[in-house]
This record gives C-alpha cells, sequence and structure tokens, in this order.
C-alpha cells in the first residue's frame, strides 16, 4: 500500500541534499550512517554553477541524497557542519508526502536508537 499525508511514517521521514567535494562524500556518508543518524545515502556525481563572493563558479561536486527521521534531521545538519569541508555547505531538507510503506518504515527503523 502506498502511503498518502495521513500515515504517520510519511510525516516522520525526510530527504536531505547535501553537496560535498567527491573527496569527502563518502566519508561523510558513512559517518552518518555509523551514528544512525541517516538510513540511507545515494551519491552522484554533479556539476553545480553558483555565484561565490562575487564570482561565478562551476565546479564538480557530489550530491548526497539522505533520507532520515524529521526528529533526526537538526543533528543531521549540526554533523554535516561538524564534517564538511565548505564555510557554507548545501544543507536542505524536504519532507516525503508520499512514498511506498514498507520502505518509509524501513527508514524508521534504521534511523534513531543503536
Amino acid at each position: 500500500m502506498e502511503t498518502g499525508p495521513e500515515t504517520e511514517n510519511t510525516q516522520e521521514i525526510c530527504v536531505l541534499y547535501v553537496t560535498a567535494p567527491p573527496s569527502h562524500s563518502e566519508a561523510l556518508a558513512k559517518s552518518l550512517l555509523d551514528r544512525r543518524l541517516i538510513a540511507c545515502a545515494n551519491i552522484t556525481p554533479v556539476r553545480s554553477l553558483y555565484r561565490w563572493k562575487g564570482a561565478s563558479c562551476d565546479d564538480r561536486e557530489d550530491l548526497l541524497i539522505m533520507k532520515t527521521r524529521k526528529s533526526l534531521v537538526q543533528a543531521v545538519i549540526a554533523a554535516v557542519k561538524a564534517d564538511h569541508p565548505y564555510e557554507v555547505p548545501e544543507i536542505i531538507a524536504l519532507p516525503v508526502v508520499a512514498g511506498h510503506a514498507p520502505y518509509l518504515d524501513w527508514v524508521y527503523g534504521e534511523t534513531g536508537q543503536s
């Protein structure tokens, strides 16, 4: 059964987007996994075009797409900020509004308590 906004675990799961240099992305993801702050991280290469301190930038980065409980988002943000090499890392959390119930249950079960 697919879930909708009324399902409890749907409201409890968030997806985080974090960009990082390829040299740091795997270690960052493994650190968050080891602490059970996330259930899963997908790492994919991206090209980022942006402005930084008045200059146009064009960089190769990795995009980490991570799944966790809503209650752990602030802890994930704090951990990423502590371990990230950028002065201002991209960290964006999005709520899951619907999904496959067994997957959402798995995310919930793999995060939190150790």
